[in-house]
């Protein structure tokens, strides 16, 4: 198996417990609305979900993954049933596994990278922790901290090293903490202050490890 075709097996994996997750749920808990992303309930998060996926095979990809991009997803969906959401992903996932192996190393991270902020933000909402050492988040973290954050960290988890950014220059800060949570402060999931707490050697840098499309949160969130 080649390294992107790894990434398409975490995609279809996460499509598969997203789906366990959610199916038979009661109409009640699917209009939860995400801690996460306050603005989407958790059929909102579904929609947008196979969204992606509808629109990567579809070779709509204009605005790519801005807000008027993403909320087309939503909208366009908002009143469908559930097991038509998943359907829907189940069909349109397939044929994007298919494809995963040809993209360039960043753009299946950034896949990743939203499939399993999103796979969070449903089981923060639905109060079901879990998956957090699956292969998704793990293929996910390692591309996101080297092409997505500004470099000059050393980011230390339980399962090994990132040097942050794509030049040769020497980390000047190292931060420790779990991986789960260094992925969600990248990904706009914690506070500034959550952040600040890690282990860090050197000034906290905690914006630093924020990448560019999120912003830390106002208030702590603690999954």
């Amino acid at each position: 198996m080649t390294d992107l075709d790894a990434f398409a097996a975490a995609y279809r994996d996460t499509r598969g417990r997203v789906g366990a997750l959610v199916r038979g749920r009661d109409a009640a808990e699917l209009e939860t609305r995400a801690p996460a992303a306050p603005d989407w309930r958790v059929r909102d998060v579904i929609a947008h979900l196979t969204g992606v996926a509808a629109d990567i095979t579809a070779g709509n990809l204009d605005g790519v993954a801005t807000d008027d991009w993403t909320g087309a997803q939503v909208v366009a969906r908002r009143d469908w049933p559930v097991d038509r959401l998943l359907a829907e992903w189940d069909e349109q996932g397939a044929a994007v596994d298919a494809v995963i192996p040809t993209f360039p190393e960043p753009i299946a991270g950034q896949l990743l990278v939203d499939t399993a902020t999103h796979e969070h933000d449903i089981r923060g909402a639905l109060d079901a922790p879990g998956a957090r050492d699956a292969d998704v988040l793990a293929l996910a973290f390692a591309p996101m901290a080297r092409f997505a954050l500004s470099g000059g960290l050393r980011l230390e988890t339980e399962h090994g090293t990132i040097v942050t950014g794509d030049d040769d220059g020497s980390p000047t800060t190292t931060v420790r903490a779990p991986r789960f949570e260094l992925f969600r402060a990248m990904t706009g999931r914690r506070s500034l202050d959550q952040m600040r707490v890690y282990a860090w050697s050197g000034d906290p840098r905690p914006e630093a490890l924020v990448i560019g499309l999120f912003a830390p949160r106002a208030t702590a969130l603690v999954e």
